[in-house]
């Protein structure tokens, strides 16, 4: 079972942009006086991140990173694109990183096609699952109690877009698994569900609505995830950063920064909540500035 809560994948209508990806200052050697190729700082080419268009998350950590890049005087440059044009991008060497490879289940047929061709960077955020969450105040704990309780939630379970996996999953697995059949499950899409838990939450009023982690609703709203005893929503994946072959040859200082990079769930649903919740998408760069001021202890130990 694949474990995606996303919408399902856009056709590219344009073929991925081919970056020159040369170093462009002096390469370093190594103890023996030998060229490694090596780039560090203002002296590499630029490092292109592919990001995966809509994927809140990878957004947000892309932008972080470009921050801490660039402080470090390294030049970036970002695109973002469908999932399969990333992965196909990294794999060609079009772009450099992506750091939203969700595994083992989501992106594992990605790996399986193009595995030969990506490095591994490190696993940045452990435990990233699919989800039912009520309010934080509601008077049940797990999904073996919503059926029962239904009336409470005005039988009514609030989706999301009718492509996405997570959809899917709750259609076919959580709906018959726990008895849900005579409630209503309402499929919109991601900003309608969000409307509808901050209207029940400024109103006190019971509401269920299908989610994931990480999400900066995690921040903003007192909710909490109904416990899954029969486990139909799967394994959760982790999060991996990913880069074309040879990536640690060629940035090895950035990529034992990688290597040694996580968040935790409070950390990243802050980033995210000030990113597209406060600000609204619409100044990203602002968004990971606010946080980093309030964060740079976090910020400088990654390169410490």
């Amino acid at each position: 079972m694949k474990n995606t809560r996303r919408t399902g994948a856009v056709l590219a209508s344009a073929t991925a942009l081919a970056l020159t990806l040369g170093a462009c200052g002096d390469d370093t050697a190594d103890d023996n006086g030998t060229d490694t190729g090596a780039t560090t700082g203002s002296d590499a080419g630029p490092i292109t991140i592919g990001i995966h268009s809509g994927w809140e998350e990878g957004i947000a950590v892309s932008h972080l990173w470009q921050h801490i890049l660039e402080e470090q005087g390294y030049e970036v440059e970002m695109e973002t694109a469908d999932a399969g044009v990333v992965f196909t991008g990294l794999a060609q060497g079009d772009y450099d990183v992506n750091f939203d490879t969700w595994l083992p289940s989501t992106h594992g047929h990605y790996l399986e096609q193009y595995g030969d061709d990506l490095e591994e960077l490190g696993s940045w955020f452990q435990e990233a699952p699919l989800t039912i969450a009520v309010n934080e105040d509601a008077p049940i704990d797990s999904l073996a109690e919503l059926a029962e309780n239904a009336d409470l939630f005005d039988n009514r379970l609030v989706g999301i877009e009718s492509g996405a996996g997570l959809t899917k999953i709750t259609q076919e697995q959580v709906i018959p698994t726990y008895g849900l059949e005579d409630m209503d499950y309402l499929v919109s899409s991601t900003p309608a569900m969000l409307t509808e838990l901050r209207g029940a939450v400024d109103a006190g009023e019971n509401v269920v609505v299908t989610l994931w982690r990480p999400h900066w609703a995690y921040d903003e709203f007192p909710i909490k995830d109904l416990e899954d005893p029969e486990g139909a929503l799967g394994e959760p994946d982790d999060i991996y950063t990913y880069g074309t072959a040879g990536f640690s040859d060629t940035y090895p200082e950035v990529a034992e920064w990688m290597a040694n990079f996580t968040m935790d769930d409070d950390q990243l649903h802050e980033l995210e909540n000030i990113m597209f919740n406060e600000l609204e998408g619409e100044d990203n760069d602002a968004a990971v500035d606010q946080w980093v001021e309030e964060n740079q202890e976090f910020v400088d130990s990654i390169t410490g």
